[in-house]
């Protein structure tokens, strides 16, 4: 299962994708998280000191590696320079999984022991000084994009990505890459325009949304998000001595945490789940075509010189089928 966290900065976003990433490993639910936020803070959520965090490996750093093992034996990939953010698998392309050991996962992501189990951990690097007035966030989780598209995940695994915050998300198609999409949302009516701007914007492809409700502290709280989200609202989470715990660098064990914060974990799981079961991988891999030629067309034909079209496997379809093919 694929899950992102969406939300106005500020929102608790990364402390809801924490939460939600400790409930996963204390059931033993392989998981891998990935921190695709500017402000890189989904590590220090899960217990990282701010020396471990620093010391993650950035994706983006790794993206020749990355372009290189994706791209395998795809005849239709001429080389790895000529791959982009959205170029979609093919014939003779790897596949990754989350439950394996591989190149990628070697470079660019590290276990952190959670109760119950380890998970493991990725971030596409922090926006550095280099960075400025040169680049674009966006070009840093590229490698997070491109890793979706090349993932074939079952049943009971789980990946777990702490998006940018409000809508910069839509910058490119990696919002389509999800089964489920929680939008973590306080009740103010800052916090609910990210709701309005993802809700319009995901409608035309399908994505699945749920509204997260976090700071709830009272009845009008509550009302006051029924009212602006409706039915989209699936739960919300109360204020936590846990969590002020933990950001304090002093966490219990998780299943200290606050039985209602607890039920709504198990309330977020349940819906995952359901979501996964209509799970679609024809839909899936046109979406991501989709996203492909858009992108080929606008800038990256032009970028690498070639006509990224001719990248696309018409005959290829993103799931079990080719990740079986491609082990045998």
């Amino acid at each position: 299962m694929k899950i992102a966290f969406v939300g106005k900065g500020g929102s608790g976003k990364t402390t809801l994708s924490s939460l939600y990433i400790r409930s996963l490993a204390a059931d033993g639910t392989p998981v891998v998280a990935v921190d695709a936020d500017i402000n890189q803070h989904l590590g220090a959520a899960l217990g990282l000191t701010e020396e471990e965090a620093a010391a993650l490996p950035a994706m983006g750093a790794h993206l020749p590696l990355i372009k290189d093992y994706l791209r395998g034996s795809n005849p239709r990939i001429a080389s790895a320079e000529s791959m982009i953010k959205t170029t979609p698998p093919g014939e003779g392309s790897r596949l990754l999984r989350v439950v394996e050991d591989n190149p990628v996962y070697d470079a660019c992501a590290r276990p952190v022991r959670l109760d119950g189990g380890a998970v493991r951990l990725m971030a596409t690097g922090p926006f550095t000084e280099e960075d400025l007035g040169v680049a674009c966030y966006h070009s840093k989780v590229g490698a997070v994009e491109l890793c979706l598209n090349h993932l074939v995940d079952g049943p009971g695994e789980y990946v777990v990505v702490d998006m940018t915050a409000g809508s910069d998300s839509f910058a490119s198609g990696m919002f389509t890459r999800f089964d489920l999409t929680f939008l973590v949302a306080e009740p103010t009516r800052k916090g609910v325009s990210v709701y309005r701007q993802y809700k319009e914007y995901a409608r035309d492809f399908g994505v699945a949304l749920k509204v997260v409700g976090n700071k709830v502290q009272d009845a009008s709280d509550l009302r006051f998000l029924r009212d602006e989200v409706g039915d989209d609202l699936l739960v919300t989470l109360t204020q936590s001595d846990w969590v002020r715990a933990m950001e304090k660098g002093r966490p219990a064990p998780f299943d200290r945490l606050e039985e209602a914060n607890r039920a709504a974990l198990e309330t977020l799981k349940a819906a995952a789940v359901r979501s996964y079961e209509h799970r679609d991988w024809t839909r899936y891999t046109r979406q991501m075509v989709h996203f492909h030629l858009k992108n080929a067309e606008s800038w990256g034909n032009a970028k690498t010189g070639a006509d990224l079209a001719s990248q696309v496997d018409p005959a290829f379809v993103l799931g079990e089928t080719a990740a079986l093919a491609r082990q045998g």
